[in-house]
């Protein structure tokens, strides 16, 4: 029923260099020391419909979970696998670019007014759980696990602009979002291309363990719109 599909994604959307500038960055709205005195930044439109602030919290809440995940299975990851000196510095790296995702989720969460899930705790448990459980499996496995994830967050950050496209409103704030959220996508596409580098899918079982874990990502992220 559910499968993943790492190539349709991964040729459609080239990789960012990782000498791309931080400063040229939309998350450096939020992340500068120096951050503007910007309504793109400070405050929420009211001019969208009731159905299009729904969506928008929603995809907002399902974003800030998955970064928690994502920390927490990289944290997971590096807990079996940090001394490993390829694998090592590799999910360390990933795992410094979901930091920063997540601290920029919580300030657009809090930007935006939207309440987060109530699976917040879950997602910690079950991220740290699946990233320490494949590593164990292997370092392909982990690999494997990144190529996984990734591919269903690359698919559903693709699903969300399209949401945003239609979104018709006068306030900064959203031509800003979307911004955000390809970067984060390309982010992410990244560390799926680090997984195919790194022999993802010579994990034993491959194929079983890339649709367990995706079913299980596009089971959270329908949990965590509504709950």
């Amino acid at each position: 029923m559910f499968s993943v599909r790492p190539l349709r994604i991964w040729q459609h959307v080239p990789r960012r260099t990782l000498s791309t500038s931080a400063r040229n960055l939309p998350s450096a709205a939020y992340t500068s020391p120096k951050q503007p005195q910007d309504p793109s930044i400070l405050s929420t439109p009211e001019d969208i419909t009731g159905n299009q602030k729904a969506a928008l919290d929603a995809a907002l809440r399902v974003d800030q979970a998955g970064e928690i995940a994502a920390n927490y299975i990289y944290m997971g990851q590096l807990a079996v696998l940090g001394k490993d000196r390829v694998c090592g510095p590799l999910i360390t790296e990933m795992w410094d670019q979901e930091k920063k995702h997540l601290d920029v989720m919580n300030k657009l969460q809090l930007q935006h007014r939207v309440r987060p899930t109530m699976l917040w705790e879950v997602a910690k448990v079950a991220g740290f759980g699946l990233g320490a459980v494949t590593a164990l499996m292997g370092k392909e496995a982990a690999m494997a696990c990144t190529e996984a994830v990734e591919t269903v967050i690359g698919e559903h950050y693709d699903d969300q602009l399209k949401e945003l496209d239609e979104m018709k409103t006068s306030h900064s704030s959203i031509p800003l979002l979307k911004e955000v959220i390809k970067e984060f996508r390309d982010d992410e596409l990244e560390h799926l291309d680090t997984a195919v580098l790194h022999h993802s899918q010579r994990a034993p079982a491959h194929a079983l363990l890339s649709t367990v874990v995706g079913a299980g990502c596009k089971v959270a992220i329908e949990l965590c719109k509504r709950v």
